[in-house]
């Protein structure tokens, strides 16, 4: 098998055009789709997003893997409740190379994150950018991934080191943008967008968070940031809307009782987001 075999941007890609491939492939595994979920803020729930789109593609039958890519600050752990577990860091033969063997979810997300690899979730990464860029590319080719059909990339925020690092060296099919109803961060998460078009990334589309709260009595969506709609902010970003979610104190409670996938799985409220992004890839 040719390094090309694995590679999921080999239907869009020329070795003639680029002058040979550019691209890091996972050494320990097969991976048919990556998808980076990224904004130009922080706190607008990327990790929230990929973590509801990770649990709704495992419960449609998917095999899904999540590389936390925000190295300094990770939290994929704590949403799947498996931040008590440490991943496996294995030699390979008689090489001084090592690959890291995954911590399954309950429903059998293989995670990967650098929470995963320190002695304490709480310790902190004081690092230069050379070193975030290294172990990040390190923790995605050397990983034990298996066969799976998707494998999600939580991003940090912004258009730095890391960020470039994923779309120039990481063979994305796309990437999902996240948002908030916010006239200020729909600004900076244009910076990102602009980003992707500069670089000729394949965007799927825009997920506004955070969008409404529904009144438990009646129904109604309160509108709390803006009275634009998630369409007319996802026309601004020239984008797609893929799913509006709201500000969901369910989930929350079921993240801190470490059940969120199970409450994912049985709640209709996510199925737009699953269903528009199934058929963006079609």
């Amino acid at each position: 098998m040719s390094n090309c075999d694995g590679c999921s941007s080999k239907s869009k890609c020329s070795k003639e055009d680029k002058g040979g491939c550019k691209y890091i492939l996972p050494k320990y595994g097969n991976v048919k789709h990556i998808i980076g979920i990224m904004s130009g803020k922080g706190g607008v729930g990327k990790s929230t997003v990929t973590g509801i789109m990770a649990s709704k593609l495992r419960n449609s039958g998917y095999k899904v893997g999540v590389l936390d890519g925000d190295i300094t600050g990770p939290s994929m752990p704590r949403f799947f409740g498996i931040n008590d577990k440490r991943a496996d860091i294995l030699q390979v033969g008689e090489s001084e190379e090592i690959k890291f063997s995954p911590v399954e979810s309950s429903s059998g997300i293989k995670v990967i994150s650098l929470n995963l690899l320190t002695e304490e979730e709480e310790q902190p990464v004081i690092w230069r950018a050379p070193m975030i860029t290294g172990v990040l590319k390190q923790m995605y080719s050397d990983t034990s991934w298996g066969e799976l059909d998707y494998l999600l990339i939580d991003m940090p925020p912004g258009t730095g080191d890391v960020a470039l690092t994923v779309m120039q060296e990481i063979p994305m099919e796309g990437v999902i943008i996240v948002s908030t109803p916010q006239d200020m961060v729909s600004m900076i998460v244009k910076k990102v967008v602009i980003m992707a078009e500069d670089l000729k990334v394949n965007i799927l589309g825009v997920v506004e968070n955070m969008s409404y709260v529904k009144c438990g009595k009646c129904g109604e969506k309160v509108r709390l940031f803006s009275e634009n709609s998630a369409k007319e902010q996802a026309d601004y970003l020239g984008l797609e809307l893929l799913a509006e979610m709201p500000i969901n104190s369910d989930l929350v409670k079921n993240m801190e009782a470490k059940k969120a996938e199970e409450y994912i799985s049985k709640s209709l409220e996510y199925n737009d987001l699953l269903n528009n992004f199934i058929k963006k890839l079609k």
